[in-house]
């Protein structure tokens, strides 16, 4: 049996966003150990806060603070951890009711076991040592058999208030390709570069799907395809990625390969960047132990004719 292949993935980017007076209000209340919910017209006190009544759609702005103690209206228990959670250790999801709310706040509860937690239980907030204005500056609930606490009367009203933040989202999966791709992976492992033929339209598609995305039929013939190629279409990057040690600026093309009819992405070297176009003949570079090439060169030859690739822009 062939090996099967497989890699963990991540995929994460930064969300920057601006908050109004409602969010601002709130989560600079958490940095000031304040929290802060919102009186709806309906009467009831929401937290965390909207900025639009969720029943008339109203905007809503009268804030209110509510105390950091609470009840447990619902849970469920978290027997293993992942990256990035409040608590590395066991712990239990809870929506807690805070004394004042009429809704309820989800976050997690630091207890011993599942046998340590159940619905209606009192708990309170512990905040977290240092805090930036976010919901990270609850660091977690903690079961609490004192007396309510009350709150302080804080108005809302802050004179460094927060008015934007940068929230990551992450996505970690680990990916195992198909067949079609693990012969394409096996073949650059080689420094060969294969695709797959369409049985029906004849097409050579690189790197291989194992199906025709036009006739919608399994394809099986492999077609060893460049090493040589050309340039269809590029841009000029001018922002450094993170963990990718290359100066900027520089090119990302799609590259037709030789006797390939879907044209692939790689990274254009050997050439100040200014100096690349469409058309340009370029060569694959590999170095030392790589799975694939680390970038393309120009060849020398003469640049492509624009009929000869304007089918595949």
């Amino acid at each position: 049996m062939p090996e099967v292949l497989k890699a963990p993935l991540a995929v994460e980017f930064p969300f920057t966003r601006s908050l109004g007076p409602v969010q601002s209000a709130f989560l600079t209340g958490l940095r000031e150990r304040v929290v802060l919910g919102v009186k709806a017209k309906h009467g009831r006190t929401l937290v965390p806060p909207v900025e639009y009544d969720p029943v008339t759609a109203e905007e809503i702005r009268d804030l209110v603070e509510v105390a950091p103690t609470g009840t447990v209206t619902t849970w469920a228990w978290n027997h293993d951890p992942r990256r990035g959670q409040p608590l590395g250790t066991p712990f239990a999801w809870v929506l807690v009711r805070l004394d004042g709310a009429d809704t309820a706040l989800l976050h997690a509860l630091d207890a011993p076991g599942p046998d340590a937690v159940r619905t209606g239980m009192r708990v309170r907030v512990r905040w977290a040592e240092e805090r930036s204005g976010a919901i990270t500056d609850i660091a977690c609930f903690e079961p609490y058999d004192g007396e309510p606490a009350g709150p302080t009367g804080h108005s809302g009203e802050f004179a460094d208030a927060i008015s934007g933040i940068v929230a990551f989202a992450r996505l970690d999966y680990t990916y195992s390709p198909g067949r079609a791709q693990s012969d394409y992976i096996h073949a650059l492992s080689e420094r060969r570069t294969v695709g797959e033929r369409c049985p029906s339209c004849r097409k050579v598609y690189v790197p291989p799907r194992g199906a025709c995305p036009t006739c919608g039929v399994a394809t099986a013939e492999h077609v060893e395809v460049g090493p040589r190629g050309t340039v269809t279409t590029f841009c000029i990057v001018n922002i450094k990625a993170k963990n990718l040690d290359i100066e900027v600026p520089y090119v990302y093309a799609h590259i037709a390969l030789d006797g390939a009819d879907l044209a692939l992405h790689g990274r254009i070297g050997g050439i100040p960047y200014d100096q690349v176009r469409m058309g340009l003949r370029v060569e694959a570079v590999w170095t030392e132990g790589a799975r694939y090439p680390d970038h393309y060169r120009p060849t020398g030859e003469p640049d492509a004719e624009y009929d000869t690739y304007k089918e595949l822009l």
